[in-house]
């Protein structure tokens, strides 16, 4: 992932944030396979819509996002009153929020596995799936035969079995920009490689900014602290070992 020219990395801190990112990933995986109306585009786009619809269906997402929009609308309305705010900005944001959050209530709840289940191709889709080349001709006769539909109809159904997916996209996209804009990346060093951070309370991110492509970091953390470690690949199998210079980066530990 980067950041203004710079590699990104990130750790969420909760299971909230981490579905959040998942789904951002995910999405936008859906989102680039979608151009591609080849046979093996199709099947691309259906494999990321069903990863979707078993992430939306493990967890209550709908209720997550709301909640999350609600905090963050409180959060904001509470900025009303000071002068150093821009009023004509936070309406915008209070707009957006208030508009996503009308959105959500008007989901139907637990419609993703609603749809894994009665919807026959993807149920059949979905079943195969941990099979490895599970989804041939001889396995789902059925799939093969709507991947050889016109790219019109075939485009009809995703557009209607992803429908409900653009509310999350829009509402998880903005509460990940206002988490990642919550905090400005500060300079750190990582001496021998190594940095062991205190955080603040009730850290969700931590974004580790990096110019240099030799390295890249491990990154662990608990309630208060965070280990970044960096590594390099030392061989041709890929295997990693403790970079043994000073690693200089930016580093934001992000927070409503």
């Amino acid at each position: 992932m980067a950041d203004n020219g710079a590699f990104c990395y990130e750790q969420p801190l909760n299971e909230r944030i981490r579905t959040f990112l998942r789904l951002e990933h995910l999405i936008a995986r859906l989102r680039h396979h979608e151009a591609d109306e080849s046979p093996w585009g199709r099947r691309a786009t259906l494999g990321a819509l069903i990863d979707i619809l078993n992430v939306m269906s493990r967890y209550d997402t709908r209720a997550e996002v709301s909640k999350e929009l609600g905090s963050r609308y409180a959060a904001f309305e509470k900025l009303a009153d000071r002068d150093d705010v821009d009023d004509r900005a936070l309406k915008q944001v209070l707009d957006e929020l208030d508009t996503m959050g009308r959105a959500m209530q008007t989901m139907p709840p637990q419609f993703a596995s609603y749809q894994l289940r009665d919807n026959e191709l993807l149920n059949s889709l979905n079943n195969r799936s941990p099979i490895a080349g599970g989804d041939c001709g001889f396995d789902l006769p059925a799939f093969q035969h709507w991947l050889s539909q016109k790219n019109a109809d075939q485009t009809r159904d995703l557009k209607a079995w992803a429908g409900h997916i653009q509310p999350f996209e829009q509402s998880i996209s903005m509460l990940l920009r206002l988490l990642r804009e919550s905090t400005a990346a500060a300079l750190h060093t990582a001496k021998k490689g190594v940095l062991v951070h205190n955080m603040d309370p009730n850290t969700q991110l931590i974004r580790v900014l990096l110019d240099d492509a030799r390295v890249f970091p491990e990154i662990s953390a608990g309630r208060h602290r965070a280990t970044i470690r960096f590594v390099e690949i030392q061989d041709k199998k890929l295997r990693v070992r403790q970079y043994p210079s000073n690693v200089e980066f930016r580093m934001a530990c992000c927070r409503f």
